[in-house]
């Protein structure tokens, strides 16, 4: 790498006022800082003339990933990583936390952007009790001219959206370029309150040319939801027309402003207060739109955040989980519109080959209308939620089953209740019931209510799989077994065996062995990639399917270095269900093991295996003698989501 990008960058990332360094921060100038190479992957290595350290594809030999592990780190308040990287060619750059007495590496952050130049990322670390370490993850792809390098990380006390522009990377706020009007650095006098000298960020609108022309500041996505104060000064010189305006917005490109100046002109800098709830990953932006030449400027400095709301009478964040209910033990919050009437019913199933039971466990209950008991011809069954607050975007989800229908029109719909038009709303889940033709059962079950968007997720924890996006790191066995674990969804190819559908949503995917490519007693083994040992419990919850007559053995095996053989932890033989069941497994494991999914095929073609939504826990199961407990996901069970 020339020497002259290194100077470059050692103007860019120069401090004027040194902010506060915290534990795990490195400038790789003169050693690693007790930063380490991962010994069972590739290494990292500092270049020779200090500035940086890299892993490049020259040197991997045959190693897919190098991974660099930080020092213990304790540190209890909220905390930002301000990481300077570049990558060269084609490659990818994780960020893992390493929570101590945990079994997993949590990727919290990601970025595959090739670039000529560095570039600066943001990741908030949350106020945590337990210490941790920060990994990354190099992976530069096979071929000359792929590498993946770290000039410097930062941790500063304080949220990533924080700013005082002091630093010349700015924190990692980035200006969406305009050829005419764009977001510039100030040096003159920042907060005249504190009287002294620093930089601020201004946009002026003396090369605008066209009407409406923008300028967008926008600071760093936030990893983690977000709920308090955000504040900030802000100078102001605008004619009339002319817009200021700050507006968060989401993962998915929807704004909202939060914002707006009441004045055009100001004195002096003017400290705003905004409150801030999203349970969401965010961006705030910062948008001035001038109309001409003449319109104006307008500054912002000291951007901060805190967790404690700014005005009292804001409104706490609500928790929309009261709407939430698996019907296990009651209705929850939900009632009937008449008492009286009883038009749905709590019921339960079995397991068995030939019923489906609920969608939580297969054992449990679930809410049935349209019972033999209950429905009258012309009907209409109404299932009220509780009351939630209006204006909000909620995410409503639910499971359900149909049966029995000739035409299914209306037989199950969902409708928004606003009572006397107050600021409140209700979800009212109704069954209409024609005639003896157009009257089967409709059951719902395990409705869950979250804020925002559906199509918004707060990412994926290594500790949970649903098989939907990959096979989360999972390894096939190539040694000891005869045959692979497969994704797929839909049904399985062969009739009276498998599932129909996947657990998480019945239409998404899991794994299964197709036993037609299988002959009997043939074993297929899917493996966890490495956990690390924990001092405390952990608890395995995963969903299966064991269908057909001729199905054969699903085994939970514990994989340990110093063992000659593998540790059984659970085991299931033969038909079980048409329906998905859960088990609940629990281990203790203080050293790096794996877990493995054994499944060995039976004596006939009906011997599909398939497992799905794996997920696992710290500390104990909910119910530890829930050996046998069932899901009851079928064919029938689809997921909604409004």
């Amino acid at each position: 790498m020339p020497g002259a990008c290194l100077t470059v960058l050692a103007l860019l990332c120069g401090l004027i006022d040194a902010q506060e360094l915290l534990p795990g921060s490195c400038n790789f100038e003169l050693s690693t800082c007790g930063y380490i190479s991962d010994p069972e992957f590739g290494g990292w290595s500092i270049n020779e003339e200090g500035h940086l350290i890299m892993v490049d594809s020259a040197i991997m030999q045959d190693q897919e990933r190098a991974v660099l592990v930080s020092p213990v780190l304790d540190q209890q308040d909220w905390s930002c990583v301000r990481l300077v990287y570049q990558i060269t060619g084609r490659g990818c750059l994780h960020l893992h936390l390493r929570p101590h007495s945990d079994n997993f590496d949590y990727q919290i952050w990601t970025a595959d952007n090739a670039s000529d130049s560095w570039l600066i990322a943001s990741v908030d670390l949350a106020n945590s009790t337990i210490p941790y370490q920060i990994l990354l993850e190099g992976r530069p792809e096979l071929g000359l001219g792929n590498s993946v390098a770290i000039f410097e990380i930062h941790i500063v006390p304080g949220y990533c959206i924080e700013c005082n522009f002091e630093e010349h990377h700015l924190c990692g706020y980035s200006n969406t370029w305009n050829p005419n009007v764009n977001w510039y650095v100030g040096g003159v006098v920042g907060e005249q309150e504190h009287n002294q000298r620093g930089h601020y960020m201004y946009v002026d609108s003396v090369y605008a040319k066209h009407f409406q022309e923008v300028a967008k500041l926008t600071s760093p996505m936030t990893t983690v939801p977000m709920a308090g104060c955000l504040t900030f000064y802000y100078q102001r010189d605008q004619e009339k027309g002319n817009i200021f305006s700050v507006f968060t917005k989401d993962q998915l490109g929807h704004y909202e402003e939060i914002w707006r100046p009441e004045v055009y002109s100001t004195a002096s800098w003017i400290l705003v207060s905004v409150d801030i709830k999203a349970l969401h990953p965010l961006e705030v932006v910062f948008e001035v739109a001038f109309n001409s030449a003449h319109g104006g400027y307008v500054g912002i400095d000291d951007i901060s955040f805190s967790p404690e709301f700014c005005h009292t009478d804001t409104e706490p964040t609500f928790d929309p989980s009261i709407a939430n209910c698996d019907f296990e033990r009651d209705l929850c919050l939900y009632h009937e519109e008449r008492a009286e009437t009883k038009s749905w019913i709590r019921a339960s199933v079995k397991a068995n080959a030939y019923r489906s039971g609920d969608h939580t466990t297969g054992t449990g209950c679930f809410l049935l209308a349209n019972t033999h008991y209950t429905s009258r011809l012309g009907y209409v069954g109404r299932l009220h939620g509780p009351f939630l607050p209006g204006n909000l975007k909620y995410c409503l989800r639910f499971y359900y089953l149909l049966h029995g229908f000739r035409k299914v029109d209306n037989a199950l719909s969902l409708y928004i209740y606003d009572e006397h038009n107050v600021a409140q709303e209700k979800v009212v889940f109704v069954s209409i019931c024609k005639n003896f033709w157009e009257c089967g059962l409709v059951a719902i079950d395990d409705i869950t209510v979250s804020m925002g968007d559906c199509q918004i997720t707060t990412g994926s924890l290594s500790r949970q799989c649903d098989f939907e996006s990959g096979v989360c790191g999972y390894i096939q066995d190539k040694t000891g077994d005869k045959a692979d674990w497969l994704r797929v969804r839909g049904h399985t190819p062969t009739f009276y065996t498998g599932p129909r559908g996947d657990h998480t949503s019945g239409v998404g995917y899991f794994m299964y062995i197709e036993a037609s490519l299988m002959r009997p007693g043939h074993k297929a083994r899917l493996l966890t990639s490495d956990l690390w040992g924990s001092s405390s419990t952990q608890c395995l919850i995963f969903y299966y399917h064991m269908y057909g007559s001729g199905t054969g053995i699903l085994s939970v095996f514990l994989h340990h270095s110093s063992r000659e053989q593998d540790m059984l932890l659970w085991r299931r033989q033969g038909e079980q269900s048409i329906s998905w069941m859960r088990a609940m497994v629990e281990y203790h494991c203080d050293a790096q093991h794996q877990i493995i999914f054994e499944a060995i095929r039976g004596p006939s073609l009906l011997s599909d295996i398939a497992i799905d939504d794996i997920r696992f826990k710290r500390g104990l199961c909910e119910d530890p003698g829930d050996g046998t407990s069932y899901s009851g996901f079928s064919e029938y069970f689809n997921e909604i989501e409004n």
